[in-house]
């Protein structure tokens, strides 16, 4: 299973109200996604974050590059900053574990 954590943080209130009308759809998009095992989202230390778990890499990559998410993607450095991990697992992490390998080993944007 891969596992994909996201932690975004819009730049300004503009840009929070732009965020969230393209984190909505999106999410909704990635709960319904084929391929997709697990979908949550939960504010932590001022960022939204995403937690997913998919069938494999390729399926994520192909809900990613898709619908409303590429369209959120397109737009994400004029609105946000943050981090994206993700890997291959037999389990998903809790919360926690999640934030803090973001934390220690994503990929800032």
């Amino acid at each position: 299973m891969y596992i994909s954590i996201t932690g975004l943080k819009p730049k300004s209130l503009f840009a929070t109200i732009k965020f969230w009308t393209l984190a909505i759809p999106s999410f909704r998009q990635a709960q319904t996604a084929a391929g997709n095992q697990f979908c949550e989202v939960k504010r932590i230390q001022g960022y939204q974050c995403t937690l997913t778990a998919w069938d494999s890499r390729e399926v994520m990559l192909e809900f990613m590059r898709s619908g409303t998410h590429l369209k959120a993607m397109k737009s994400f450095h004029k609105i946000a900053t943050g981090k994206t991990y993700g890997f291959e697992s037999d389990n998903i992490p809790t919360w926690e574990e999640a934030f803090n390998m973001l934390s220690n080993h994503g990929r800032n944007y």
